[in-house]
């Protein structure tokens, strides 16, 4: 089962703690669809990276039966008059994806995902996985830029998600040279960082490097776990990093999503967390990123999602 397959299936918990909130939810997420194609950005614009958040936050509440809301006529559905206006708009502007940078290609991907075989043939699925080809480094390991000497553990991360989104396996041996490189950026203190030789790890690269190990079947340090869950606030929410000043939504998600695929012991505190995620709900239907953030987006509202289906159980 592929990465975004796994949140999902947890993001749909997210209905049992949401109840009747779940169709703002879904009301939000559809006033941010675009007439034209795609969802927006926090400037109102049509954006392919808060374009995969927004339909997979809208596939994860379609468990919850939610009626149908506002602005693109209901939940997503990949059959649907919204969804088609999106697949034409994304052929339109990106293609096959050569001309976007590595991020963006791992959206256009993501979004795929949902896509029909007939509508998306596996052709056309090749030639964007095979523009990630030059950004495998040195190291074994991707970043996203090519030609470099050492890889990132994101950019290792996104590019087996787009695979596993486009169903299509790794290149040969490539899940092996992955892990020497996820090994060789260890920060000092236990965690992860993007660079090499750090003395500090950041907690979105150590919870990817513990999903990718763990999903290689690759032992995952028990000094990696502990500073994970060391980077737990007293408020239940997870710091970026070690002397980040707030806890932030993307820090807990990814954080709750790592130790449960490693079956670490976090849900003594699971009332803190839920107090946590609550503080940054806002009764027009989605998730703050942080206590400073003002906006809502379609981003935080996935996360927020992840991590209250990962908190409900």
């Amino acid at each position: 089962m592929s990465r975004r397959l796994q949140m999902l299936q947890v993001a749909r918990l997210a209905r049992q703690t949401l109840g009747d909130s779940a169709d703002l939810v879904a009301e939000q997420l559809n006033r941010a669809a675009v007439a034209t194609g795609g969802y927006a950005n926090r400037d109102g614009k049509a954006d392919l990276y808060y374009t995969p958040f927004a339909i997979d936050s809208l596939i994860a509440l379609s468990a919850a039966g939610v009626p149908p809301a506002g602005g693109a006529g209901g939940l997503f559905d990949p059959a649907g008059p919204h969804a088609s206006q999106t697949f034409a708009w994304l052929d339109d502007t990106c293609g096959n994806g050569e001309t976007l940078d590595f991020v963006h290609r791992a959206c256009l991907a993501r979004v795929w995902a949902v896509r029909a075989v007939a509508d998306c043939p596996m052709h056309r699925r090749q030639i964007l996985a095979t523009t990630f080809t030059a950004h495998q480094a040195d190291d074994g390991g991707f970043a996203s830029r090519p030609g470099r000497e050492r890889g990132s553990v994101y950019g290792s991360f996104l590019v087996v998600n787009a695979h596993a989104d486009l169903g299509l396996p790794l290149p040969a041996d490539a899940a092996t040279a992955i892990v020497h490189s996820i090994t060789g950026l260890q920060a000092a203190d236990g965690g992860w960082s993007n660079e090499p030789e750090q003395p500090f790890g950041s907690t979105p690269a150590t919870a990817a490097a513990i999903v990718l190990l763990h999903g290689f079947g690759e032992a995952v340090p028990q000094s990696a776990v502990d500073w994970l869950l060391a980077r737990q606030h007293a408020s239940g929410g997870f710091l970026a990093t070690t002397d980040a000043p707030l806890p932030d939504l993307l820090s807990t998600a990814v954080s709750l999503h790592a130790l449960d695929a490693v079956g670490a012991d976090w849900r003594s505190r699971q009332e803190q967390i839920l107090d946590f995620i609550d503080s940054l709900w806002s009764a027009e239907g989605g998730f703050h990123g942080s206590w400073a953030d003002d906006d809502l987006d379609s981003e935080y509202t996935f996360y927020g999602l992840l991590a209250l289906g990962h908190a409900s159980v």
